[in-house]
């Protein structure tokens, strides 16, 4: 497994915190998740990826004025207000790769979906699929649009 995962949970978690009013320390901030991981690769996460999942965090929380007006207009039934944390930081944490990280839409919205299924709700994952495919549709031009995902409305979180 690549190195990216472990630094996007980091991140998400971050992200969740800071979000929450938290601790913006990176050593403090990582912490294994609470159930089995599928690849027991999955549980090791050094000191490194813990500070670039911080670091990635720290870029995303910066930009999410702008990921949050890029998102809203697609959501209004759900403000941002109203969305479970875990959702709104997956949806800012994708934003922010694919606009400022450049990565391809199609893998921040996989990975973004896979942090859902992980750390959301039941309906995370369909949630979080619509709204980035729906972004990312919108805000590419039409000869530069990659297959993403679904064409799903995104449900309810």
């Amino acid at each position: 497994m690549s190195s990216a995962r472990p630094v996007r949970r980091c991140a998400l978690q971050c992200l969740y915190q800071f979000d929450a009013g938290g601790s913006g320390v990176p050593g403090s901030l990582w912490q294994e998740p609470e159930h089995e991981p599928r690849d027991p690769s999955e549980s090791v996460v050094s000191e490194e990826l813990a500070a670039r999942g911080h670091d990635l965090a720290t870029l995303a929380w910066e930009f999410r004025d702008e990921a949050d007006a890029a998102i809203r207009p697609l959501v209004p039934e759900w403000p941002l207000h109203r969305q479970p944390l875990v959702d709104r930081n997956i949806l800012r944490l994708a934003w922010y790769e694919v606009v400022r990280g450049e990565v391809p839409p199609k893998v921040a919205i996989n990975e973004s979906v896979e942090l859902a299924r992980e750390f959301g709700g039941e309906r995370s994952p369909a949630f979080v699929n619509g709204v980035l495919d729906r972004l990312f549709r919108e805000r590419l031009g039409p000869a530069e649009q990659p297959e993403l995902g679904s064409r799903e409305q995104p449900s309810t979180p």
